[in-house]
Order: C-alpha cells, then sequence, then structure tokens
C-alpha cells in the first residue's frame, strides 16, 4: 500500500505542481532535495535540465531508458518540458543530478577528450524511418561526415535523400546523435536545427572540416 505522503507527491507531479525557485535559498535547497528524491526513487518518467556548452545554453532530458531530448538554448527549458509532458509524460520534473552522466559526457566531448558517446538512448521520439536514417548517422566515425544521399541509402531508401533530410532534421538528440556530420554531397553543410554555425563548429571541434 503506498503511503500518504507518496500519493501526494505523485498527485503533484500529475498537476505538475513543482515547488517555485522564486522562495527563499533554503526553501529552495529543500525542494531541489525533495525533486531529486522524486526522480530517483521512480516517481517521474522524465528528468530534465539546462546544461552549459560552448554552442550555448542546452536543454536536456533523460528517461529511465536513457537520454530522450536535447535541446538548443532558443528552444527554452520550459517548452522543452511542455513538449515532452504533451508527447510522452506528465510526470517531469526538473532534476539537475540525474543529468550528471550526459553533462559529464558532452563536457569531455567539447573538451576534445571524448570522440564516442556511451550514453544510453531513449528513441521513442523517433519514428521508423527516422530511426533507420538515425541509426546509420550515429555510426559515423568521429572526425568524418557523410552524405544525405548515402545515409537514405542506408536506410534503405536510395532516393529519399530528401526525407532523409527531414528526419535529420527533427533528431531530437543532437550531438549525441551526430546529424551536424551529414553534408550535401558536393561538400556543401546542407541544414541543422540548430543553426548552420553550430554545425560548422561541431564539424571543426572534430576536425572534419580544415
Amino acid at each position: 500500500m503506498r503511503s500518504p505522503a507518496r500519493e501526494a507527491i505523485e498527485r503533484e507531479l500529475r498537476l505538475g505542481a513543482v515547488p517555485s525557485p522564486a522562495r527563499s535559498e533554503q526553501a529552495a535547497a529543500a525542494a531541489e532535495r525533495l525533486v531529486e528524491r522524486i526522480a530517483a526513487d521512480g516517481l517521474a518518467d522524465i528528468a530534465y535540465a539546462t546544461l552549459d556548452s560552448p554552442l550555448g545554453e542546452l536543454h536536456a532530458a533523460v528517461t529511465r531508458r536513457g537520454l530522450v531530448r536535447i535541446g538548443f538554448a532558443e528552444e527554452g527549458s520550459d517548452e522543452l518540458a511542455q513538449e515532452l509532458a504533451q508527447r510522452l509524460s506528465a510526470r517531469i520534473v526538473r532534476a539537475p543530478r540525474m543529468l550528471d552522466p550526459v553533462r559529464r559526457e558532452l563536457e569531455e566531448y567539447f573538451a576534445g577528450s571524448r570522440t564516442r558517446f556511451e550514453l544510453e538512448l531513449d528513441w521513442t521520439l523517433i519514428g521508423p524511418f527516422a530511426r533507420l536514417v538515425l541509426a546509420r548517422t550515429a555510426a559515423i566515425p568521429y572526425g568524418s561526415h557523410s552524405s544525405y544521399g548515402e545515409i537514405a541509402a542506408q536506410a534503405g531508401s536510395p532516393r529519399g535523400a530528401r526525407a532523409a533530410g527531414n528526419a535529420l532534421g527533427s533528431n531530437p538528440i543532437p550531438i549525441v546523435i551526430p546529424c551536424h556530420r551529414v553534408l550535401h554531397s558536393g561538400g556543401g553543410l546542407g541544414g541543422y536545427g540548430g543553426g548552420l554555425e553550430r554545425k560548422r563548429w561541431l564539424l571543426e571541434l572534430e576536425g572534419a572540416l580544415q
């Protein structure tokens, strides 16, 4: 039988009643500990946080399966949380410590000391064809690049370069699933959901562009 306290926490989660950060510092610290405990105890389905990076703030979210979402600064953390609440579960909390593994691997990547991510991924937000495209994209080695046509062919659709581009453009886990490594066949950058300056920066970081 569940305790009244547990039922109260679950009720607040369903209502999205996460303690306000505008309270006193002591209350805010206590609220953060409560939210972290909620996430650690499995009462939340999704934990999210804002991470610093050379590309600006990143908003990241994890489920029990793994990393499910990375958004760039302009997407907004509240907007990302609302999107996940609508598409996956309303049982979502801001819990920075739950994102520590994601933060650590991204920091290592941006520092140039990590060339391969080892994070577990949650592919729930990715449709069947996009999953084929992004699975092939995830296999592109660090420092290399491929083309939209090549990725489409590997995904079983040799004439589907445009569809592959759409799948890459809607990649919910950029950087970790490295859609920035897919270029036009002629060498042009193509598109990127985070903007071409970020795409160029990532390729230069990896040594794929001189």
